[in-house]
């Protein structure tokens, strides 16, 4: 299937010539868009592009989940050089494990969404799990595409390409696919995963209807080698010569992997009922009905050749944990915009059915653990969007009035733009849901991997505050407590497996971050900073106290014509010392660990960046300082973070 995937997008390359793009302003606060001196579209020493008809760099859209548009960008920025890794996000809240593909550890936690409805499980493997939110749509006047490459830490590389065309202004397609394959330093550590994804968009010809949806099909298979062992750390703290070959440490697990696979069917359609435009044939005002429908199946698999003391006592020798997740979701909605309710308001009601189930039920201590999870729901909710001259108000409100499962959330806030100066966000948003199924119900091979239970609805209150200005600087602030916080407590000799437990105090979180980028000449040095404070549960909640990344570089355009634009210069990374969650590979889960303290060292990374035309190049020696220091680098107990290593890759963008 990949194979022939891959060869898809190979023959839409070839029939591809040429691209244009435009800045990634950020969704949230601007759906404006500023040409850049830097985009290729708009710098006429670097391209000449004849656009047929009223074709401008602008008219090439993409269309968040949330409506949000913005640009496709071809320029070269320090903030694109955050964004090349795997994930394709600024991970600077995150802590990689060794290999491309794996885990992260958390730096920071992130409260500024709400949900009704408790999460699969096994989160550590969801990072590179397209969710709903992640999927883009686009409108495009000529056919579109994109490349991204990056190579592995052995043997591997990472593919990221989408194609996109409007077969009309109404309709546009567009398919993606992303394939991983990184064999790793360490042994067992392999990283495979493909992610495709397929989007289609349409609307009729007055307007009246829309129509968008998406289906993905994703395999995230990575094997598991349990950390190092004793010995192997040892060996690996003492700068041992004989085993600057990684693959020379002995790990705690072998022949073992997990895999998640989904499928989700996405669709979202609307129908106005009556619209009036304005003197400029925009709507004005609107009465529109709605469906939402998603339907997405999960699978967890665990696999273990030979059962490991390290996790307990088993029924078995062969470890074959398998989990099925299903839900299907229906929402019907009515909206209306008109001056009587001063912007946009919409009632919503939703249906839920939800499956989260093993093979069968199992008898333990006398206690039955039965198989699966299951039921529906019906929620009631509702939104609110207007302007009032600089200020956006924007509110949501839901709550679960029928089923097993009990849930709430409020969600408002206020943005006030200054012109282009700057734009000030607060928000105030409750949410109350029931923890992820894996704390509620998890069968096992492993005999102490089994529990079902019944839990408080986890509450959290969270208060933010945005600032956002290209002149000046952006900061953000996160005041959260959380009532009823679910965890996994930390594995003892007595007790090998980690416990699914709940908090009995209220943990109360700050977070604090500033991004200023300061300038002079060709130089500049960009900062981002985050402080961060835990009070009334800092002996299960852990995040380091001060977070750091500092990037100088400089830049310019060579040769004759400034055919080329390069950014080089070097990266430091710090983040105070705390006690790091540990990594549990059956679960896919992190649990609290008072052991080892992880961080308290620098990472020094050096890149070179260049853009020819719609190309931009990515050359980086990471973890340049490793080659000169005594190796104590962790991402989490027993996993150690990754040595020095040459990485590099493109992103290419092309339009017919």
């Amino acid at each position: 299937m990949r194979n022939y995937c891959l060869l898809l997008f190979i023959l839409l390359f070839t029939l591809s010539v040429h691209s244009q793009i435009v800045p990634n302003r950020s969704r949230e606060f601007s759906n404006s868009f500023q040409g850049s001196a830097n985009d290729s579209l708009l710098n006429s020493k670097m391209v000449n592009v004849k656009l047929s008809g009223d074709t401008k760099f602008n008219d090439y859209k993409v269309i968040s989940s949330k409506n949000d548009t913005t640009y496709i960008d071809t320029t070269l920025t320090i903030q694109k050089a955050y964004l090349f890794n795997f994930l394709r996000k600024d991970n600077f809240e995150l802590l990689p494990f060794n290999n491309q593909g794996q885990t992260f550890n958390q730096l920071a936690y992130n409260y500024s969404d709400v949900t009704l409805f408790p999460d699969m499980g096994a989160r550590a493997k969801h990072y590179n799990y397209y969710e709903i939110d992640d999927i883009n749509y686009y409108h495009v006047p000529t056919p579109t595409s994109e490349l991204f490459y990056r190579s592995g830490l052995e043997q591997g590389q990472v593919l990221d390409a989408f194609f996109t065309y409007n077969t009309s202004k109404r309709h546009n397609t567009s398919i993606a696919y992303k394939g991983l394959r990184s064999l790793g330093k360490y042994r067992n550590t392999l990283s495979s995963h493909g992610n495709m994804r397929f989007t289609h968009s349409y609307t009729s010809k007055n307007n009246t209807y829309t129509f968008r949806g998406h289906i993905t099909a994703q395999d995230l298979t990575n094997n598991e080698n349990g950390g190092l062992t004793a010995t192997s750390i040892l060996n690996f703290e003492s700068d041992d010569p004989n085993f600057k070959d990684r693959g020379r440490l002995e790990t705690n697990f072998s022949g073992t992997y997990n895999v998640l696979r989904g499928n989700r069917y996405y669709i979202e359609h609307d129908y106005k009922l009556w619209h009036r435009k304005d003197s400029l044939n925009k709507t004005k005002s609107f009465l529109k009905v709605g469906h939402v429908l998603n339907y997405e199946l999960k699978h967890y698999d665990y696999h273990q050749n030979s059962a490991n003391s390290i996790l307990g006592d088993a029924f078995t020798t062969k470890i074959e944990d398998k989990l099925l997740y299903t839900s299907f979701n229906n929402q019907l909605f009515l909206a209306l915009k008109a001056p009587i309710v001063l912007g946009e308001l919409k009632f919503k009601v939703n249906h839920l059915d939800y499956n989260y189930g093993f093979k069968s039920a199992t008898y333990l201590n006398n206690e039955l653990i039965p198989s699966n999870i299951d039921g529906s729901t019906i929620s009631l909710g509702g939104e609110w969007n207007t302007n009032l001259k600089k200020f956006n108000i924007k509110a949501k409100a839901a709550s679960i009035i029928t089923g097993d499962l009990i849930g709430n959330y409020l969600k408002t806030s206020a943005e006030y733009d200054q012109d282009s100066l700057f734009t000030f966000r607060a928000t105030l948003l409750t949410n109350s849901k029931s923890p992820n199924f894996n704390f509620l119900l998890n069968q096992s091979d492993y005999i102490h991997y089994n529990w079902y239970n019944d839990l408080k609805n986890e509450r959290t209150r969270t208060l933010l505050f945005d600032f956002i200005s290209q002149k000046l600087f952006t900061a953000s602030a996160q005041i959260t407590q959380i009532d009823n916080y679910s965890y996994f407590s930390e594995p003892s000799s007595e007790q090998t497996q980690p416990l699914p437990l709940q908090s009995e105090k209220t943990i109360n979180y700050l977070k604090i971050k500033l991004s200023k980028e300061l300038k002079l000449g060709k130089f500049a040095l960009n900062n981002t900073v985050m402080y961060q404070n835990v009070t009334q549960g800092n002996s299960i909640f852990r995040v380091p106290e001060l977070v750091t990344r500092n990037t100088l570089y400089f830049s310019d355009r060579i040769f004759k014509g400034d055919p080329i634009y390069i950014q080089t210069g070097v990266t430091f990374k710090y983040f105070t010392k705390y006690y790091a969650n540990s990594y549990n590979p059956l679960l896919s889960e992190f649990s609290v660990q008072n052991k080892e303290l992880i961080g308290g060292y620098p990472v020094f990374d050096f890149f070179i960046n260049a853009q020819i035309q719609r190309t931009r190049l990515y050359f980086k020696a990471e973890h340049l300082n490793s080659k000169f220091i005594t190796p104590n680098y962790y991402t989490a107990p027993n996993y150690p973070y990754r040595d020095f290593v040459i990485r590099f890759g493109l992103v290419w963008n092309f339009f017919i």
